[in-house]
């Protein structure tokens, strides 16, 4: 997988993160860097573990359908790519409260937001990868993504939010699109 697709991989799956983060982030009176980077680590963390986790269930199925796996990778990331589009256009704000700000309510949010990022990892499986490296960028864009949304927050509150998880379903559909690419023409 190339690098600039690994990239662009883990800037996609931080984008509902970012958006928790925001959300997070504008129900706070000020965000301190304390918690905006304790927030992010969670999430980061989480984030990193998952793909890995999905990696691991893919790998078990690989060989029983490794002839269709670059278009099973690219289905997975486009469904995945259309619900977050979906969720971003169809949200109404009132079902997503404010995180709340125990290590385990934060965890547990990290949970929430990353669940994709394994369904991504059962897809990254059937494909040439290092997951390591995947989940460390995953993990890493993640971080990042949290602790500037959390320290945003205030300030851009749900607009950008929604417009992040447009862009993160467009880029893991662009994603699956460049892996069938690589397989059939490379």
């Amino acid at each position: 997988m190339h690098p600039l697709s690994i990239l662009l991989l883990g800037l996609a799956m931080s984008t509902d993160a970012f958006a928790a983060a925001v959300g997070k982030g504008a129900a706070m009176f000020k965000p301190r860097w304390a918690d905006a980077l304790r927030t992010g680590l969670i999430f980061g963390v989480v984030e990193a573990i998952t793909p890995i986790i999905g990696w691991l269930l893919g790998s078990v199925a690989e060989r029983y359908i490794e002839e269709w796996d670059h278009w099973i990778a690219f289905g997975l990331l486009s469904a995945l790519g259309l619900h977050m589009i979906w969720k971003a256009l169809h949200a109404d704000g009132e079902d997503e409260a404010p995180l709340r700000t125990g290590i385990w309510a934060v965890a547990l949010a990290g949970l929430a937001t990353s669940i994709d990022a394994m369904a991504v990892g059962v897809g990254l499986a059937f494909i040439e990868v290092n997951i390591l490296v995947v989940a460390a960028v995953v993990g890493l864009c993640t971080f990042t993504m949290v602790t500037l949304g959390v320290m945003a927050g205030r300030a851009l509150g749900a607009l950008i939010g929604k417009r992040a998880e447009i862009a993160g379903g467009v880029i893991l559909i662009l994603v699956g699109a460049t892996i069938v690419y690589e397989h059939v023409f490379a």
